[in-house]
């Protein structure tokens, strides 16, 4: 005899689907195993990009979940921070960033959002360098050359940068600052175009991250004047701090870490820490930031946001000083 199924059986039925179908995604929402995605706020190929994909792999493996590195240039930055800002606090977006973001908040004071108080910091994860090179074409073989022809002829020599706010643009006016100097900026939309320039000899001088100047000094094409740190790079021992050169406070070096959106949990905040702690300190991760100049530096949040307070407000006081604007 055929037995016909009764309606409650069917529900009954229809229910368990349901719910097969729906345990993997109840249990990725309750481990938090989704993907976490690390925002770049700048192009593919610079620092903070090498910063987020050294980082991305050896995160995932420990997270136990995919990490996903997703570029959103544009506005010296602004765009792909405020997508972290406005993003969920879940511990599922984090913003792998430079010290551009304090600059940022100086130079766009209606940007709609606080780039240092609607955020959560994380870790420090590095600290780099810039370097002060000179183009072949100005002939300028010293920071001392430099400043004798930058004060006998002001505004004669240029220098370029990748755009307004950068640590590039700030750098340079903290050397005029501190050396009662005038040279010309003239901004450009990315690194790139700058470089070009700089080797054609259209512009003088620049500071570049050590991972952008490094083959361009080696070959000769550009001459490296100065490092912006307290001790001489171990990939340019030849080349002077700064400091040593007496032009007063130019410790310029950039710092870079990663923040997540404000009112992330602080057990997840704390998790991510201790995971990014681990990982600065593997030989394999230190080695690769040392051959792109960087030096990994891990921190607590609070150091980390201790940072983040004071340097906002040094780079306020240099763009203020200096009349600086983001046009």
């Amino acid at each position: 005899m055929t037995t016909i199924p009764t309606r409650p059986s069917l529900r009954r039925r229809d229910w368990l689907a349901a719910a097969l179908a729906l345990g993997p995604a109840l249990a990725r929402a309750q481990t938090g195993a989704g993907p976490l995605r690390l925002v770049v706020p700048f192009t593919p190929g610079t620092g903070i990009d090498l910063v987020a994909r050294q980082i991305g792999p050896p995160l995932a493996e420990r997270l136990g979940r995919p990490v996903v590195v997703d570029n959103r240039p544009g506005a010296s930055g602004n765009i792909g921070t405020e997508s972290v800002v406005r993003a969920t606090p879940d511990g599922s977006t984090l913003l792998v960033t430079v010290n551009t973001l304090v600059m940022n908040r100086a130079l766009y004071p209606k940007l709609g959002f606080d780039p240092v108080r609607d955020l959560e910091p994380v870790s420090l994860t590095s600290w780099g360098q810039l370097l002060l090179v000179a183009s072949k074409a100005s002939g300028i073989t010293s920071a001392a050359e430099l400043l004798t022809r930058a004060r006998s002829r002001p505004g004669a020599l240029n220098y370029g940068s990748p755009g307004s706010g950068t640590p590039h643009h700030l750098a340079m006016e903290l050397l005029k600052l501190e050396t009662h100097t005038f040279i010309t900026h003239i901004p450009y939309r990315g690194t790139g175009p700058a470089v070009t320039d700089l080797l054609g000899g259209q512009i003088d001088l620049m500071f570049l991250p050590i991972h952008v100047a490094l083959g361009h000094v080696r070959a000769g094409s550009l001459r490296a004047l100065g490092i912006s740190s307290d001790k001489p790079s171990p990939l340019l021992p030849g080349v002077p701090p700064l400091r040593t050169l007496h032009l007063g406070r130019l410790d310029v070096e950039m710092w870079y870490g990663v923040l997540a959106p404000k009112g992330t949990p602080g057990d997840q905040v704390e998790r991510l820490n201790r995971e990014l702690r681990a990982i600065l300190a593997r030989p394999d991760v230190k080695a690769a930031f040392e051959t792109q100049g960087m030096l990994p530096a891990a921190s607590t949040p609070a150091e980390f946001g201790a940072l983040i307070a004071k340097d906002a407000a040094r780079w306020a006081q240099v763009i203020r000083e200096q009349h600086i604007t983001a046009d």
